[in-house]
């Protein structure tokens, strides 16, 4: 079935029923592709239960903003913070904020499970499905009958994939920007396979989609020169001024909308970039710039991704709908070029490549079909097994990858919760301090628990902070710390215990006490207090005592441990019990 499928006619040599015939390919046709839809959804919910409950630290960030736009508290991290843009996904936190508003997020529980979990997770799989359902779309510009079956192989291929998988079920907007971009592909693809791609309104509508990309993820940005490079690649004689202005046009309407937002975020925050923007330090790209998309192949499997470009080559040449091809390329190639020149992420399995992976996937299942297509049937089914063939090697890389991430996740925002929101508010009851600040670079499950004042020491929602670290004044950022925030506690540790010299500052030994400690190969991880907030030594000693017997056993439950999640909500000033 599968070698035969995607060609444009069956034929069957069994007489049928004129009575019943339409009928049944009616219903057939309508329910064969929510159906491939749907299993393309299920297949990649299936694969996400792998992952648990996990939710990564950094989007429970956004999950804050959230809450405090939903609550009419603004743009801020925490009640009475200053407004900061420590979101780089305003759609995607307007969605969550809403769901929010109507009891879907942030509330409780739903079917027995954390709505900061469940909500999430399913807005991703309704992107995903939104996805395939772009894929369909454009399958049935080419496959009439077997669209559908494009759209199940290409849901079935994506749910293969750990690196999307693992993004659209993270809490990060990851779904909502692979869809937007394949929305905007398919736009492409579609107008040129109908001859409208130089049409007002299809220039209008691309350029709204790159405005609407733009605001979920900042490298969204770049996908503002598909309609005018599809327009150019794509030229024809005598169209070189109605393809010029028409481009003029969708920058345009890319540029109304996003503008009017960089009015507001001047006026609200005063700056033109996102907050983790500036902290990231973000430049003009370098040779690694160049080499880092070839990581996506590695990671793919170097067979599998030349079959794959050889397949699209061969769509290139041969098929009658190779100018649509072109159009679905151009997002595909920006993609890539965002992925290299983009500032290498922390997290693991390629974070910044969902839409190269769906872009990449549909292209290839369009052209696989067009190889296909009218061939013999022996020799379709030598072709299906040479792609099959190409595959194996990449499916048993994805099943390691998948493996690996379940065993040792991004630190999850239920760690970050419990360890450093839950836990510090417990240092606090127990010392006796009722206002206090901590000084911490995990930002996420903290903003989500704590009820002290966060100062982030990566600089996402620090404007003073992201500046210094902007600027690589480390030695102006311990300044700004020991001298002008003075936090109650100071927690630090890894990369951050050495990086920014904050743990190797004398004045950590001369303003701070240690409350818990966990030294990893000369780095000083730990917790402190400042001794001016320390005012009975026998509450300092029930705190170190509860560290000692609480900390380790949280981070043993919480790090490498079970993808579980941290209870029904997560709240400020929640705490953690002492351990008999």
């Amino acid at each position: 079935m599968t070698a035969s499928a995607l060609t444009e006619t069956s034929p069957s040599d069994v007489p049928e029923d004129p009575a019943t015939t339409t009928a049944t390919r009616g219903w057939g046709a309508r329910l064969a592709p929510v159906l491939a839809v749907l299993a393309g959804v299920a297949a990649v919910a299936a694969h996400a239960t792998r992952y648990g409950h996990w939710i990564v630290d950094d989007a429970a960030i956004t999950f804050s903003y959230a809450r405090s736009f939903a609550d009419g508290l603004g743009p801020v991290l925490q009640p009475g913070a200053p407004p900061v843009e420590g979101f780089s996904d305003p759609t995607w936190m307007v969605l969550l904020g809403l769901g929010k508003l109507v009891g879907l997020f942030d509330h409780g529980s739903l079917f027995g499970l954390p709505d900061y979990v469940l909500f999430p997770k399913a807005l991703g799989l309704l992107f995903t499905g939104g996805i395939l359902t772009a894929c369909y779309i454009a399958a049935k510009q080419i496959f009439t009958r077997f669209a559908w079956l494009a759209t199940l192989i290409a849901g079935l291929t994506l749910a293969t994939i750990p690196s999307f998988v693992i993004w659209v079920v993270s809490g990060l907007e990851n779904s909502l920007f692979a869809f937007a971009v394949v929305t905007l592909a398919v736009t492409l693809f579609v107008a040129v396979r109908n001859d409208r791609l130089l049409t007002p309104k299809v220039a209008i509508w691309a350029g709204v989609m790159v405005a609407f990309a733009a605001l979920t993820r900042p490298e969204g940005l770049i996908y503002a020169g598909a309609y005018p490079l599809a327009a150019l690649f794509l030229l024809r004689g005598g169209l070189f001024w109605k393809s010029f202005r028409l481009a003029l046009l969708s920058v345009a309407a890319f540029a109304v909308p996003f503008g009017a937002y960089v009015v507001w975020r001047h006026a609200e925050f005063g700056r033109l970039l996102a907050n983790p923007s500036v902290a990231k330090q973000q430049g003009l790209p370098g040779i690694d710039a160049l080499k880092r998309p070839f990581e996506l192949a590695g990671y793919a499997g170097w067979a599998g991704v030349v079959l794959l470009a050889l397949v699209i080559v061969f769509a290139l040449v041969k098929a009658p709908w190779r100018r649509s091809l072109i159009a679905l390329l151009v997002p595909l190639g920006l993609g890539i070029v965002a992925y290299g020149v983009m500032v290498a992420d922390w997290m693991y399995q390629h974070r910044f490549a969902s839409p190269i992976w769906a872009l990449a996937v549909i292209a290839g299942t369009l052209s696989a079909g067009e190889l296909l297509k009218h061939r013999r049937a022996l020799l379709r089914a030598g072709i299906v097994v040479v792609l099959v063939a190409a595959f194996v090697p990449s499916a048993v890389g994805f099943a390691a990858s998948a493996d690996k991430f379940a065993k040792n996740p991004n630190i999850t925002a239920c760690l970050v919760a419990d360890r450093f929101g839950r836990g510090f508010n417990t240092y606090a009851d127990i010392l006796g301090i009722q206002k206090a600040s901590l000084l911490l670079p995990d930002l996420g499950g903290s903003s989500m628990t704590s009820r002290l004042e966060l100062v982030d020491m990566a600089g996402l929602v620090n404007k003073p902070i992201a500046d210094l670290v902007h600027d690589n004044d480390l030695a102006g950022l311990r300044n700004y710390v020991f001298d002008t925030v003075k936090p109650t506690f100071i927690h630090s540790w890894g990369p951050w215990a050495a990086g920014n010299g904050i743990a190797l500052d004398p004045r950590l030994d001369r303003d701070y006490v240690l409350i818990y400690s966990s030294p990893i190969e000369g780095l000083r991880n730990g917790d402190w207090v400042r001794r001016d907030a320390v005012t009975d030594p026998a509450k300092l000693k029930a705190a170190q005592e509860y560290a000692a017997k609480t900390i380790p056993a949280v981070a043993a439950d919480r790090f490498g441990g079970p993808l579980d999640d941290c209870g029904a909500t997560m709240k400020p000033g929640q705490t953690i019990t002492m351990p008999s």
